[in-house]
C-alpha cells in the first residue's frame, strides 16, 4: 500500500502580514502552515513534501503577482500529470466594492488608496484557476475574517476604505470558480457572515475543522481515503456548531461541487480509520493540530533540548537572538532580549482581559492610568468607525428604496444586514470599553 498521495498538488495562500499593517491577519498564515503540516504528513494525507507538489505563499511572499504566479505554477505541474488532484487554499481578506459589486481578494501588497489596482479581482483569480486543467481541483476560500468572540473583537473593527465592505465569497463567484468538470469550491461562510478565528487566536474555525476532516472526522471505519463528501459532511456540522459555541455567532460553510465525489488525500497514510472510528483517533488528532499550529505556524519556532548559549531564529524576518538564558514568554509588550536587556512594558501589568461571556459583568481593566489611556484610545478609534457604518447603512437604505430590480434589491439588503451586524458589534465593544473606563 502506497504511503504517498503522489498525484496531489497544493498551492496554499495565507496572506498574514499586510503591507498596510492595520489589515494584517496573522492567523491566516498559521492556517496555511497548519494545513501544510497535515497534507505532507506520510501518516496522514501523504502529499509529497517537495517544491514540485507544495507551494506556500504568505506574508511578504503573498503579493498579487506571486498569487498569480503560484496558480501558473500549479497549472504547469498538473498539466504534466494526467491523474493530478490539485488543492488551492486561500485564507485572507475578501472585500466587495459596494458600487460595482466586484469582489476582491487582498494580497500582501495592497494599497489602501488604490484598491482597484492593487487588490486581486475575483475574475482575475478565476481566470487563472481555469488554466489549471487538473483532473480534480478543490478550491478553498476562507475570507471575511473576524477575531475572537462575536461580542468582543480583539481590537478595533477593521477600518475599510469608503465604498468597500467585508464579505464572504459571493455565490456568483463560486459558480464561476466551479466551471469545468471535476471541480469543487468550498467557502468558509456565505453572504454577510464572518469567518471566525478560534478564541485562542490560533487558527480559523474553518481551517481547524478542515484539518479534522482531513484526519477522518467525516469518514467511516475502514475508509482509506478522504473524499469531497467527507469534507462537506464534517464541515457542515462542525463549523456552525463551533461558531455558536465559541463565538456566539452564525457561520455556515458553502459548497458547490461537480458530480464526481473524488478523493482528495490519503486517510491516515492509507491505513484508514480503525474500528472505533473518529472517536478513537480524535484525541490524537486534536493534539496533532495543536502541535502543527505551535510548531508550524508562520513566525513561530519550536525549540527542544537545552538552548543555553544557543542561537534562536525567530519570526518572519529571522531575528537572531543569542544569550545565556532560557526565556519563557507569554504575552509582553516592548520586550528587548540580551545579556543586559532592559524590558519596557508599554501598558504595565498583565494583558488587557478579554470580553466577558454575554450576561456576565465586564471585567475590570488593569490598574494604572496607562491601561485606561489605552482603552480610551480604542474607544476613540471605534467612534468614527461607528459613524462611518451608520452613514453607509443610511446610504444603502436610500438605494434600497429607489431600486426597482428585485434581485439587485436583495443584494443591497444582504449588504445592509452585514453592515448593521458589524455596527452592532462596534457598539457592543464601545459599551464594554465605556463600562471598563467607568469601573
Amino acid at each position: 500500500m502506497t504511503d504517498k498521495f503522489s498525484h496531489g498538488y497544493a498551492l496554499l495562500i495565507g496572506v498574514g502580514e499586510s503591507a498596510y499593517p492595520k489589515w494584517s491577519l496573522p492567523a491566516t498564515a498559521r492556517d496555511m502552515q497548519a494545513l501544510r503540516a497535515i497534507l505532507i504528513d506520510p501518516a496522514l494525507c501523504g502529499y509529497p513534501d517537495n517544491e514540485d507538489h507544495i507551494r506556500l505563499l504568505h506574508d511578504a511572499g503573498a503579493t498579487n503577482q506571486a498569487i498569480l504566479n503560484g496558480l501558473a505554477w500549479l497549472a504547469q505541474q498538473t498539466a504534466a500529470d494526467s491523474d493530478a488532484t490539485a488543492v488551492v487554499f486561500y485564507s485572507g481578506h475578501g472585500w466587495v466594492d459596494d458600487d460595482t459589486g466586484r469582489y476582491y481578494l487582498l494580497p500582501h501588497d495592497i494599497k489602501p488608496f488604490s484598491m482597484a489596482k492593487s487588490a486581486l479581482p475575483a475574475e482575475t483569480f478565476t481566470q487563472a484557476l481555469r488554466e489549471v486543467n487538473a483532473k480534480r481541483l478543490l478550491v478553498f476560500v476562507d475570507s471575511c475574517h473576524a477575531a475572537g468572540m462575536a461580542t468582543a473583537k480583539d481590537g478595533p473593527a477593521i477600518d475599510l476604505p469608503d465604498g468597500f465592505s467585508q464579505a464572504a465569497l459571493p455565490k456568483g463567484v463560486i459558480q464561476q470558480l466551479k466551471q469545468g468538470s471535476g471541480r469543487a469550491v468550498f467557502a468558509s461562510s456565505l453572504g454577510a457572515q464572518r469567518s471566525w478565528t478560534r478564541p485562542d487566536g490560533s487558527v480559523s474555525l474553518y481551517t481547524y475543522h478542515l484539518i479534522e476532516a482531513l484526519q477522518g472526522a467525516g469518514n467511516q471505519p475502514g475508509d482509506t481515503a478522504v473524499r469531497v463528501s467527507d469534507l462537506m459532511g464534517h464541515l457542515s456540522r462542525a463549523v456552525p456548531q463551533s461558531a455558536r459555541t465559541l463565538c456566539q455567532a452564525e457561520q455556515t460553510p458553502f459548497f458547490d461541487t461537480a458530480m464526481e465525489d473524488f478523493p482528495v488525500a490519503l486517510l491516515r497514510g492509507g491505513k484508514g480509520l480503525p474500528k472505533g472510528g473518529w472517536a478513537e483517533v480524535q484525541p490524537a488528532a486534536a493534539e496533532r493540530i495543536a502541535h502543527s499550529v505551535q510548531a508550524g505556524g508562520a513566525g513561530s519556532v519550536a525549540v527542544g533540548g537545552d538552548v543555553k548559549d544557543s542561537v534562536i531564529v525567530t519570526g518572519n524576518r529571522n531575528t537572531v537572538q543569542q544569550g545565556k538564558y532560557n526565556i519563557n514568554i507569554g504575552s509582553v509588550q516592548g520586550l528587548v532580549i540580551g545579556d543586559q536587556a532592559q524590558v519596557t512594558q508599554a501598558f504595565g501589568g498583565s494583558p488587557l482581559p478579554r470580553q466577558a461571556a454575554p450576561g456576565s459583568p465586564a471585567p475590570l481593566p488593569p490598574s494604572g492610568s496607562a491601561a485606561k489611556r489605552h482603552l480610551q484610545q480604542q474607544l476613540t478609534e471605534l467612534q468614527p468607525r461607528y459613524q462611518t457604518l451608520s452613514k453607509r447603512i443610511a446610504a444603502l437604505d436610500t438605494d434600497i428604496g429607489r431600486e426597482t430590480d428585485s434581485e439587485r434589491r436583495l443584494v443591497l439588503q444582504e449588504r445592509r444586514q452585514g453592515l448593521a451586524g458589524e455596527r452592532d458589534q462596534v457598539a457592543e465593544e464601545m459599551a464594554r470599553i465605556e463600562q471598563q473606563l467607568g469601573a
